[in-house]
């Protein structure tokens, strides 16, 4: 299979907005549940946002409010649009696919993401 793959990081100020997209590629919207995590450094990677089936998204604290994730299904893509951008935003995000369990997509841990890209650098600085 091929990866998942992120597109749109960069610099940005405090304040400023990003929107990173990823290519779900081989990860159709029946089969796999899609998010978004990060990894700044010297920290653990952690659960961003998810694609939740009732299309709401699931939110990490540090980020509710300000992040938001959506899906172009003909595009065949997941974004993540990142507005009020913090300096303890910086890190690399990671766009990460796992097999949709029976349960859904809702509630699922960083353990069942086993489809990762490549990750792109996010970094927020004045």
């Amino acid at each position: 299979q091929v990866q998942p793959a992120e597109s749109g990081g960069g610099s940005v100020q405090p304040g400023g907005s990003l929107r990173l997209s990823c290519a779900r590629n081989d990860y159709t919207f029946r089969s796999y549940c899609m998010g978004w995590f990060r990894q700044a450094p010297g920290k653990e990677r952690e659960r961003v946002a998810l694609l939740t089936d009732d299309g709401r998204g699931y939110y990490g604290d540090p980020v509710r409010g300000r992040f938001t994730i959506d899906q172009d299904i003909a595009q065949n893509t997941v974004s993540l649009q990142m507005n009020d951008l913090k300096p303890e935003d910086t890190g690399t995000y990671y766009c990460a696919a796992a097999r949709r369990p029976a349960f859904g997509c809702t509630a699922l841990t960083i353990e069942f993401f086993t489809n990762w890209g490549q990750g792109t650098q996010v970094t927020v600085s004045s």
